[in-house]
């Protein structure tokens, strides 16, 4: 991130006024500097001249007295400001993000962790508080006081405005190079913290498993390894930073030792008068502070400038393309060709180029390891990522970018991998027959309970203290992850949606309780829907029409259940060969 990144003014509105302020207060700054120096030094050749003495000279030392306090004032009013701007910065910052990453869609911005992002819009963003309470108001002074004093000393001694004006771009330079190497330390920092902010809210949500599986203490150590590498870039960057600070005054003490070395010298030689020499010694060192001071807050502001930029990123992520109002039709046929995502920042797809067909009354299911991008493939049929590769038809509508995201939505029900019981009105709890009937919202009991009764849920709600009537939360508090998993399930099935998207439906299930599940997906298949399932477990697999395998581009692993073999296709033989395609219902790699 630039030292003054526009940007900030952009989504932070009220930082303009301030950056106002803050180069008025370092205005008056430089003059109170000046005036204090002037003081100062006529104070002090008077009394050693014997033009005057202590007594004589209180009205110079009063208004030194008042100099000082004023400048004592205007750093206090310049930082309370700073802190009132950076408090109201901080929340137009994750105001703006926050709404961003929603209009991205609910699994937020693509190819980010969730932990990470959380992250970033709570701790990263309050690290921008040093940003503007030291460094933005220094940085200004930094620009402002170093030239008003070269321009005030040129007056006076043309010899010494000039050695200063050499040495104080050698100090901006330093500054760079210091800049250029902790840049790439502060950001492994905050990738380090991102990861370890990610990997504990997994580890979290996904504890019970773990300890099942009696995996909790090896995730543990990993948590432990990610913190110790955080704990190790915290302190190289700290190291930098100590250095650094003893680069920055090394040279600002040379640069003034080379200004009194040749004021002396002169002084010596009777080349310059006594008030001359004195008030500019007085002054250089003044000049050299503020650029000093840059460098010292630059590593305690890094941070903040580092989680900004990446807010920033977050910021500029393009919104889903609104397409048109497009006419679709009442049963819906989907052909994906050749679709492929890769994350922005990143060389590795998270899915490769899949190619396939999605048919009504037909179950197509997706296999293959986990992270291989089935759940990115789904994002991707909602219109919550836009393919890099390939695009997206649907049969007498055309490329699905073209399509109104919200018109496409209203013909979709989607079950996540997690889902959540959120409530129709938010600030309201729900109940479990206002989580089921967000999915139709003038539905009857009756239908409500039909959908409960087919996703094979409806005999444990009914046994609840409170039944249909029972609060839950977001989390599902109360409720198993099966019951939750099937509860949204209910919500998909009560949507009568043209195309059904099912992530891992049966994962916390039991034998009785998949049975049913499964029952649920063909009867929707059956009754018309397209359905397309995230499928791990065999009785997934086993009911389904088509089975696509999505992998890196090796091999491809297509069965179409109906009679034909299992089938190996090249990527290159699949594209090229159209009736291979379309004899095959499925093909993916």
């Amino acid at each position: 991130m630039k030292p003054l990144d526009p940007r900030l003014m952009r989504y932070a509105q009220s930082t303009r006024g301030f950056l106002v302020f803050a180069v008025a207060l370092g205005v008056f700054m430089a003059v109170l500097v000046i005036v204090q120096a002037r003081l100062l030094a006529t104070a002090i050749v008077d009394v050693a001249q014997g033009r005057a003495t202590i007594a004589t000279s209180i009205p110079v030392l009063v208004a030194l007295g008042a100099i000082v306090a004023a400048r004592a004032v205007v750093a206090w009013v310049g930082e309370a400001a700073a802190y009132r701007t950076s408090a109201r910065a901080k929340a137009e910052l994750r105001e703006a993000a926050l709404d961003h990453a929603l209009r991205l869609g609910p699994t937020g911005p693509a190819g980010t962790d969730p932990g990470g992002v959380a992250t970033l819009i709570t701790r990263g963003v309050d690290a921008l508080d040093t940003y503007f309470a030291r460094y933005l108001p220094q940085l200004f002074l930094a620009i402002i006081v170093p030239v008003a004093i070269i321009v005030t000393v040129v007056g006076f001694d043309l010899l010494s405005a000039i050695i200063i004006a050499i040495t104080l771009p050698l100090i901006v330079v330093f500054m760079i190079l210091i800049g250029l190497y902790t840049r790439s330390r502060v950001d492994r920092q905050w990738q380090t913290l991102s990861r370890l902010s990610g990997h504990f809210l997994d580890l979290v949500s996904g504890l019970p498993t773990l300890k099942v599986l009696g995996r909790a203490k090896k995730q543990a150590k990993a948590i432990e390894d990610i913190g110790d590498r955080y704990r190790s870039t915290t302190m190289g960057v700290l190291r930098i930073s100590f250095l650094s600070s003893f680069a920055l005054e090394l040279l600002a003490s040379l640069s003034v030792a080379l200004v009194a070395v040749t004021i002396g010298v002169r002084l010596v030689e009777g080349g310059i008068a006594f008030s001359t020499a004195l008030f500019v010694l007085i002054l250089a060192p003044e000049a050299y502070l503020p650029l000093r001071m840059v460098g010292q807050h630059f590593h305690a502001a890094a941070e903040g400038l580092g989680a900004a930029d990446e807010v920033f990123t977050i910021l500029e992520m393009p919104l889903p393309v609104a397409g048109e109002r497009t006419l679709l039709p009442e049963a819906i046929a989907v052909s994906c060709l050749g679709i492929g995502v890769t994350y922005p920042g990143r060389a590795q797809p998270a899915l490769y180029p899949t190619t396939f067909d999605i048919r009504p009354g037909q179950v197509t299911a997706l296999v293959g390891v986990s992270g291989g991008g089935k759940s990115t493939l789904l994002a991707a049929l909602l219109g919550f990522v836009a393919p890099t590769t390939g695009r997206i038809e649907i049969t007498g509508a055309g490329d699905l970018s073209q399509i109104s995201p919200d018109y496409w939505r209203a013909r979709v029900a989607w079950v996540p991998q997690n889902p959540k019981l959120v409530a129709p009105e938010s600030g309201t709890q729900p109940t479990v027959i206002d989580v089921v009937r967000l999915g139709k919202p003038n539905a009857t009991t009756d239908e409500v309970r039909t959908a409960l009764l087919q996703a094979g849920v409806l005999d444990e709600i009914e046994a609840l203290p409170d039944g249909f009537q029972t609060r839950v939360t977001d989390d599902g508090t109360g409720l198993s992850a099966g019951q939750i998993r099937r509860l949204a399930l209910a919500r998909a099935l009560l949507r009568d949606a043209s195309l059904l998207l099912l992530d891992e439906p049966t994962a916390a299930l039991d034998g009785v309780s998949e049975a049913a599940v499964v029952t649920a997906v063909r009867a929707a298949a059956d009754a018309g829907a397209a359905v397309v399932v995230v499928a791990h477990r065999a009785a997934l697999i086993d009911i389904a029409d088509v089975v696509v395998h999505v992998a890196a581009p090796t091999t491809v692993d297509v069965r179409a259940v109906e009679g034909v073999a299992e089938t190996l296709v090249s990527p290159t033989q699949a594209l090229a060969d159209q009736s291979t395609r379309t004899s095959i219902t499925g093909t993916g790699w």
